[in-house]
């Protein structure tokens, strides 16, 4: 379930009243503006009552809820979560919007902390299930990947748990998800539809795609954006016909085989492309193409 919230973690200066206790390591009040909040520290709850007060020095994270009708929702989702766990996944998300430059949405705080937690839970059970999108997980999305892959080496180098290599795939998959703000159910067909793109190249103009090559991840980047953009309904809009007219008729087998894709994504995400996108997409195709004869 995805939640409609903003999460802002920041240091807060001044003791805070408690409203309510969460559990030993959380509590909630208001910060200076009278905001709901939810502070995070080790033990900033324990012996406490509501009407007490917090100083600054005892408070390591805090949460501020953008969406009120949503904050219940969450008191109940972390609750349960040990704060190592919380922790951990803002720093990852730290990580991957400072150092990786992603653009995120909000929700990814929610959506990571409740799979890390379930995650971690799943592996004590003995439970490691397999992830049938590896493959192009790795492909198509190698960015998301590594930061998968960063995750589990904190969860290593933290808690001394060592998750498969699938886990950085599934988790891989919340940080896509978090890009194209879309549901999971639409990100998991993602690394499909990503395959079939390619496969469909390859079948119409005969060719096998070099994919350590600049044409082909710069074709990957522009199938990654056309989707987003399907997604947002901002498609390119269909403006000049006479750009359109002289793709096809110089590059008519690209052109053609743009108009299948164009068919095959309109089919799998019921949404349009418009005959401009096809248009741009046919000129990826040339490029990729061309630099394979």
């Amino acid at each position: 379930m995805v939640y409609l919230v903003f999460l802002l973690f920041y240091a807060y200066g001044g003791a805070m009243i408690i409203e309510k206790i969460i559990n030993n390591n959380i509590v909630l009040t208001h910060d200076h503006k009278n905001r709901e909040i939810i502070a995070m520290g080790k033990g900033i709850g324990f012996g406490r009552r509501k009407g007490d007060s917090v100083s600054q020095s005892e408070i390591e994270k805090v949460f501020r809820i953008k969406e009120n009708e949503t904050l219940l929702k969450f008191q109940d989702m972390i609750a349960d979560i040990p704060m190592e766990r919380l922790i951990l996944t803002d720093d990852v998300i730290s990580y991957a919007i400072n150092v990786e430059n992603l653009k995120l949405s909000q929700n990814i705080y929610l959506t990571l902390v409740d799979h890390i937690n379930f995650a971690i839970e799943r592996f004590k059970e003995g439970m490691t299930p397999e992830n049938a999108l590896m493959w192009e997980i790795k492909r198509f999305y190698p960015q998301e990947y590594a930061l998968g892959l960063y995750t589990i080496s904190l969860i290593h180098d933290r808690m001394g748990l060592l998750l498969p290599d699938s886990e950085a795939g599934f988790i891989a998959l919340h940080f896509v998800n978090a890009q194209y703000s879309t549901h999971m159910k639409d990100t998991l067909s993602l690394p499909h539809l990503m395959r079939d793109i390619m496969d469909i190249v390859m079948s119409e103009l005969n060719v096998n795609l070099n994919e350590n090559s600049i044409h082909y991840e710069r074709f990957v980047t522009h199938i990654k954006f056309l989707i987003q953009r399907l997604y947002h309904n901002e498609m390119l809009l269909d403006e000049d016909t006479i750009f359109e007219d002289m793709m096809k008729e110089k590059y008519p087998r690209e052109f053609e085989c743009g108009k299948r894709i164009a068919k095959y994504i309109e089919h799998e995400t019921k949404s349009e492309i418009t005959r401009m996108e096809m248009t741009y997409l046919a000129i990826h195709i040339k490029r990729v193409t061309m630099s394979e004869e």
